[in-house]
């Protein structure tokens, strides 16, 4: 049924939300015995609910789809959309997007529609945080998600998402696959509002070039009614539906009395355009039909490229989802159902097969595997896994079929929590960008004095002039170049880093990277590669090498273990009568001989010795033993390598002028190995997790900017009191929570990206924000003495956005490293 469903040729739009459902999505809901086609796990779920509540009449008596207008703010709301909303509260629901914090306590991810500026984003929290019952809300401008935390007890979600609607914006549950629909819509009606506006103005300014050659030469009276009406057709249009989001944001501003830059905008074209059609009609005065049209498209213009970058990172967020499958395994009667990975709730038992990936947080109940957590963990050999053991989505079962009972599943689980950690960066703003809103609001508040002001002193003066010296004065000083100054260079910045595999989550980041003095790493898994890879081998008895690398290399040709690759090379042939004893080693036949390879006691067993790591060669390095039943044959010395251009990486850093240290636990002769061989002078070796947040705060209290790189459990103490932290790729969970930034990619030279793009973004920010204030103080006294008219207004403006954003666009490259070898 759901094949057919979305193969059809025509586009098939969901019942529930009417947005179009993407090709191969294979959600069906049963709406009074007919399979109506879903968009998302969410609408789903809730027309289900719908529909099992008695409220199929829903359906029947809405008008159009479930998308609701914004037309809602300051009014009642009506009953269906009241039912809507209150099957949110609905525990079933609520497990995809609600996370339960505390007994009491509730946090939720939602995307909020239309958000358009920093100002939307000032709104909607301080109006949120004060309903009572809610604890702390949070707004993204980039991604437009909210965060929002409540008592459970005090108010309901549907109650915060009624809240939401009031004051003019509509909130949605967080998906994935549901926010790309939104982008996709925004980015349409975007992209049409522009493409009609573009179009609009070149008409307006051919008609506009007749009109002042005309003035200057003469032009019969026909003609230029003629060229006047035809601008206020063309124009209309372009006001009505491209301009349209300036006006319906300016309304609502002032619905909550609260400015922002879209009323002096909707000010300025509103003006502009009854002034120039009362001239048309009653053929008097000029027409400024091409200002209009010409504000409004480069004013769209800016918009629509913020946008843009906003989108990219918004995607490259979602794409960390991408760890769960999409489907799973559910065992029934002890038969196999194939269904989607959203349908899972807690308590079903799935089966999870050798080289699949975990769908949900669960417990063993039957079987015992390898499972690797390195996605999560940080822990790079696979973890043996019986009976009763916990499991985390997202994780990739290695060997052996497994059985699990779900424990957690949507937004309680690992996955989870991990990704609202990424999107906590946004919603911590750096000082640039609270200064950058805060002098934003209090600027459009002064230019629409001193646009009373101007047109007060003008009416005395010469009353003709004194509303286009009034519009020029609004125009010419909207603080849309202000206002994206901040915003956009981050957003673009942090994008590009995402991009390039660093998660930025953290708001002070990039402003704390630029000004960094100190560098501190960890040695494990953070200046080596965490993989093991073969360093030497010692023979035992009169075995040659090659032969005792082939025997152990054919035990290992079927293991996906990270032990094996390291033998990968020398494999000539495979083993027989494989046995596999979990965290201890292999049992097999090469050439009708039985030989065993892992840990020594194992190992030594089939040889009747009993031989312990205190019989290796030494004490450095991971030791494995071959054995046949006869006599040691080798043991195989396997050792953490350093990872690739990280003496590169850190010549480059030092050539920027930071200092470069090492602070580990270990106290192995590895540590002054990989310290002399990466030129490290300071090293502060065999340190407690307490000793390394002493050291790190010491440093900071003397003046040093730390940055702090690690990547185990040891390591979150001083990654939680380091003044900028970042986790390796395969750090623990815990040290991601912990940490300012996600180093996803693991490629320590992004490191050095990350600094080098952080200094160019500081840089931008302060080009952007003085070119911005500039260009006010000089245009705002030379519009109201009346030397700059409305036309030349609209294109200063306009201009002056699209500098911002044209050079905040520029971070979207990383800048050139120009390494010291």
């Amino acid at each position: 049924m759901s094949s057919s469903l979305n193969c059809q040729d025509t586009p098939v739009t969901c019942f529930h939300c009417g947005q179009d459902v993407p090709k191969g999505v294979p959600f069906i809901a049963n709406i009074k015995g007919t399979a109506q086609p879903m968009c998302c796990p969410g609408c789903k779920a809730v027309a289900e609910t719908i529909v099992s509540s008695g409220l199929e009449h829903y359906y029947k008596y809405r008008q159009g789809d479930s998308t609701l207008t914004p037309d809602l703010s300051g009014t009642e709301l009506p009953s269906t959309i009241q039912d809507e909303l209150k099957l949110y509260d609905n525990a079933s629901i609520q497990q995809n997007f609600v996370v339960t914090l505390e007994d009491d306590i509730k946090e939720a991810t939602l995307v909020i529609e239309g958000i358009t500026c920093a100002a939307c984003v000032w709104l909607l929290e301080h109006h949120l945080v004060k309903q009572a019952g809610i604890e702390q809300a949070s707004v993204n401008l980039t991604n437009h998600r909210a965060r929002i935390r409540w008592h459970d007890s005090d108010i309901t979600l549907s109650s915060i998402m009624a809240a939401i609607y009031h004051i003019g914006y509509q909130g949605h549950p967080y998906h994935p696959d549901k926010e790309e629909q939104l982008l996709e819509l925004e980015k349409k009606r975007s992209f049409r509002r522009l493409g009609i506006a573009g179009l609009g103005m070149m008409q307006v300014m051919m008609m506009s070039i007749a009109l002042y050659a005309g003035a200057l030469q003469g032009i019969e009276e026909k003609f230029e009614i003629f060229i006047r009406w035809t601008s206020l057709i063309i124009a209309t249009p372009i006001l009505l539906y491209s301009a349209r989001p300036f006006f319906t944001a300016a309304l609502r501003d002032i619905r909550t009395r609260h400015l922002s830059m879209d009323v002096p905008v909707s000010i300025a074209i509103g003006g502009a355009y009854l002034a120039s059609a009362w001239a048309t009609y009653t053929q008097s005065g000029e027409v400024y039909f091409d200002s209009v049209t010409m504000f409004t498209f480069f004013l769209l213009i800016g918009r629509y490229l913020e946008m843009q970058a906003r989108h990219r990172t918004g995607r490259a967020g979602n794409a960390l989802l991408n760890l769960i499958p999409a489907s799973a395994i559910k065992l029934v009667d002890e038969q196999e159902i194939l269904i989607p990975a959203t349908d899972l709730n807690i308590g079903d038992i799935v089966l999870v097969k050798p080289g699949h990936t975990i769908p949900a947080d669960g417990i063993i109940v039957a079987g015992y595997s390898s499972v690797d957590e390195s996605a999560l963990t940080g822990e790079y050999l696979p973890i043996s896994k019986t009976l009763n053991d916990h499991v985390v989505g997202g994780t990739i079962n290695v060997e052996s079929p497994l059985q699990l009972r779900i424990t957690e599943v949507g937004a309680a689980t690992k996955l989870s929590a991990i990704v609202r950690l990424l999107d906590r960066a946004h919603e911590e703003k750096p000082a640039v960008a609270k200064t950058a809103d805060k002098v934003a609001s209090y600027f459009v508040a002064a230019v629409l004095i001193t646009a009373v002001v101007v047109s007060l002193i003008w009416w005395q003066i010469d009353p003709k002039n004194a509303f286009w010296i009034t519009l020029s004065v609004l125009v010419v000083t909207c603080p849309c170049a202000l206002s994206l100054a901040t915003p956009t260079a981050l957003t673009a910045a942090t994008g590009t880093l995402r991009q390039h595999g660093l998660l930025i989550t953290r708001g002070h980041v990039l402003e704390s990277l630029a000004t960094a003095t100190h560098v501190i790493f960890d040695k494990t898994g953070t200046l080596t590669e965490g993989n093991l890879s073969l360093k030497s081998t010692h023979l035992c008895c009169n075995t040659d090498a090659k032969t005792a690398l082939e025997i152990a290399a054919a035990l290992e040709a079927h293991s996906e273990h990270p032990i094996a690759k390291a033998f990968r090379k020398y494999q000539r042939q495979t083993a027989d009568s494989l046995h596999v004893e979990l965290g201890q080693g292999l049992e097999g036949s090469v050439d009708n001989i039985v030989y065993r390879i892992g840990q020594p006691e194992f190992a030594s067993a089939l040889c009747q010795q009993q031989l312990t790591y205190s019989d290796a060669p030494n004490h450095s390095g991971q030791w494995l033993l071959l054995c046949n039943a006869q006599s040691p044959l080798a043991w195989f010395c396997l050792n953490d390598q350093i990872r690739k251009n990280t003496q590169q990486t850190l010549n480059t850093l030092k050539r920027l002028g930071l200092n470069i240290q090492m602070l580990t636990g270990d106290n192995s002769a590895a540590v002054q190995e990989v310290a002399s061989e990466l030129n490290i002078d300071k090293v502060i070796a065999n340190t407690s997790p307490k000793e390394k947040l002493t050291y790190i705060q010491k440093l900071q209290n003397q003046g040093a900017k730390v940055v702090m790189i690690g990547d185990g459990i040891n390591d979150i103490p001083v990654l939680a009191g380091a003044q900028t932290s970042i986790a390796m790729g395969g750090a623990t969970d815990l040290a991601k929570t912990n940490a300012d930034a996600v180093l996803i990619s693991s490629d320590i030279e992004r490191l050095t990206d990350a600094i080098l793009l952080s200094r160019k973004t500081q840089f931008i920010i302060r080009q952007n924000l003085s070119w911005a204030l500039l260009y006010n103080l000089i245009a705002l006294p030379l519009a109201a003495m009346g030397f700059i008219a409305p036309y030349m207004a609209a294109i200063g403006m306009s201009v002056s956005s699209l500098i911002v954003v044209g050079n905040a666009l520029r971070l979207t490259k990383l800048v050139r490293r120009n390494p010291v070898k």
